[in-house]
């Protein structure tokens, strides 16, 4: 070290000191050997200074790259740190998003899930239905000259005849059809039955078919009487 360096130094002149007082009476020429060895000496010692020198300034250089370094490094680490709470963040919200995600579409599957199964007991409810009208219809075909057709809307026509004892073959007749609400629903009768609303509601109520077609035609043979 640079110490040690000052202190070989002192140690030079000392010694360089203590020889010249010893061959201070020598000739002159053993003076221009003392300067000589002297000047040698204080050459010696100020290179080895400066070569230390630089090995201290390029030890300093080194552990200020060093230093250096291990900033850089500790600033990238800490972006890489930063960049992974990011992602553990975004992957927590993505799997919060798919939590709700998954739960709304297990309500949507549940909610269909009745939704079909209303739908498929109100169709069963509807053919059961129309198989107590076709079975009425069979019922009432010959004894009351009732057809029945399907006709425009998803409605059935009702048609009586031999009601007009004068004209048998005159048609006396009604559309039916089941509304939204899966009800009995009458129009279009001709010629019109002020009663028609009427039996609709007993219908609804009763659920009697048979009784409902019979009261329209005997409102029918009514207003061929009357």
């Amino acid at each position: 070290m640079i110490e040690d360096e000052l202190a070989l130094f002192d140690k030079s002149i000392n010694e360089f000191w203590n020889k010249f007082k010893s061959t201070v009476s020598d000739t002159s020429c053993g003076m221009v050997g003392l300067r000589d060895t002297y000047k040698d000496s204080i050459k010696a010692c100020g290179e080895k200074l400066s070569v230390k020198l630089k090995e201290e300034e390029r030890m300093v250089e080194m552990f200020l790259e060093y230093q250096n370094q291990i900033c850089r490094q500790n600033n990238l680490i800490q972006e890489k740190k930063d960049n992974l709470l990011r992602l553990i963040a975004e992957i927590k919200d993505k799997k919060q998003e798919l939590e709700v995600l998954t739960a709304n579409i297990r309500d949507l599957k549940e909610e269909y899930a009745k939704k079909k199964e209303t739908i498929s007991a109100a169709n069963k409810a509807n053919e059961e239905r129309l198989k107590r009208l076709q079975k009425s219809a069979d019922l009432y075909k010959d004894r009351l000259g009732l057809e029945i057709r399907k006709i425009y809307g998803d409605k059935l026509q009702f048609i009586f005849t031999n009601i007009d004892p004068k004209h048998p073959e005159n048609p006396f007749m009604f559309s039916l059809h089941l509304n939204e609400a899966k009800e009995y629903e009458v129009s279009d009768s001709a010629p019109h039955l002020e009663c028609l609303a009427e039996f609709q509601e007993n219908v609804r109520k009763t659920n009697n078919f048979s009784a409902f077609l019979a009261n329209v035609r005997k409102a029918f043979t009514a207003m061929v009487y009357n």
